[in-house]
């Protein structure tokens, strides 16, 4: 569903499987919403691995109409999935594929998933994303469909890894945080549409209950913010071919709700 609206602000979350925009970044969705935002929902893979007790195809089908319905608690435009579980690889099918929807959607914020993930599919989901914001406006990349390219800034913003930590177990420390404790039971009834997951979790990942820990890792975000009970990290991504230097539409769409972690902001600086 392409932006009908040009004076209307677009935000697009990416990120590789059904339920990873539910626990790391649904929050900031229905606040950029309540601002006034249109939102966008995609999961780059089916879902289709995600089951002890179905096949592929079963799955596949499940998991697509928990999205949806997950989405429609969000109220964000579904967009379908363009590969299969572990298939998310960087490559050039998957990144005129995910250029054609930036271009359609044209959205001023992208949110993503960490570049520091535990698994390959979520890293390779946030490579793909940047490299396809990034290429929205060269008109000399083709892109499956076609579509023209925009000239538009758009700032990209990386969530928090599943977890909290890196692949080698170290903490992952958010630029910013957004307060989601206005929304989280709106995200908490978004997550708990992805009812297959229960069972899957509990024996691949050893959780108890995914809802349990979504709210875990929001509670422990929160406490990391010094100031919220519920909040979401963000990494915010360099300007450089994506907008002006200093551009944050997140804070100025979230105001009071975001809250910068100026150790990370002295961290950045002395690195310069």
């Amino acid at each position: 569903m392409k932006n009908t609206n040009d004076s209307v602000p677009v935000a697009i979350a990416i990120v590789a499987h059904p339920d990873d925009i539910e626990f790391m970044m649904g929050g900031t969705l229905l606040l950029l919403k309540k601002a006034g935002y249109e939102i966008h929902y995609i999961n780059l893979a089916n879902g289709c691995c995600g089951s002890q007790e179905y096949n592929s195809r079963q799955t596949t089908a499940i998991r697509k109409k928990e999205s949806q319905q997950a989405a429609e608690v969000l109220g964000a435009h579904y967009h379908p999935s363009i590969c299969n579980d572990l298939e998310i690889f960087y490559n050039v099918r998957l990144l005129r594929r995910l250029t054609a929807l930036i271009r359609e959607v044209k959205p001023t914020i992208v949110l993503t998933q960490s570049p520091y993930d535990y698994m390959e599919d979520h890293i390779n989901t946030g490579r793909l994303a940047v490299s396809a914001a990034f290429c929205r406006g060269m008109p000399n990349f083709k892109t499956t469909p076609l579509q023209d390219a925009i000239p538009q800034d758009t700032t990209v913003y990386h969530a928090l890894p599943y977890g909290l930590n890196d692949s080698l177990r170290k903490p992952v420390v958010p630029g910013v945080f957004v307060n989601t404790s206005s929304v989280y039971e709106t995200k908490l009834k978004a997550l708990s549409a992805h009812k297959s997951q229960q069972g899957w979790l509990d024996v691949s990942q050893g959780l108890n209950s995914y809802l349990q820990t979504m709210e875990e890792m929001s509670l422990e975000v929160g406490k990391m913010s010094g100031r919220f009970k519920h909040a979401e990290g963000w990494q915010r991504h360099s300007h450089l071919g994506f907008c002006q230097k200093g551009a944050d539409p997140l804070c100025e769409a979230l105001g009071k709700d975001y809250l910068v972690n100026e150790s990370y902001e002295q961290l950045i600086k002395g690195g310069n």
